[in-house]
């Protein structure tokens, strides 16, 4: 039960900083898809079309450092996590 709710908390807080990136913040959506046991937790990245390369970044730069602190902070709790823009 910890476990989920430190995963909400997790795809609030990848919510919130996906929010203010983006020119449609009404628009960002964050789900969560709990994987097999011994799998990564999904976290699935919804934002406006024309607001995919903002999140994106340059080369992958901007995803890049999302999923790197995502990792650090799920690691911490003992879990796995993968973020994955949907498109």
């Amino acid at each position: 039960m910890a476990e989920a709710g430190c995963v909400r908390e997790l795809a609030k807080l990848v919510e919130a900083w996906l929010r203010l990136l983006v020119r449609a913040p009404e628009r960002v959506r964050v789900s969560v898809a709990a994987g097999d046991p011994g799998r990564p937790i999904r976290l699935m990245i919804f934002v406006a079309a024309e607001d995919r390369g903002q999140v994106v970044g340059k080369g992958g730069r901007t995803i890049g450092a999302l999923k790197t602190v995502v990792d650090a902070v799920a690691r911490r709790r003992g879990l796995r996590c993968q973020l994955d823009v949907i498109e």
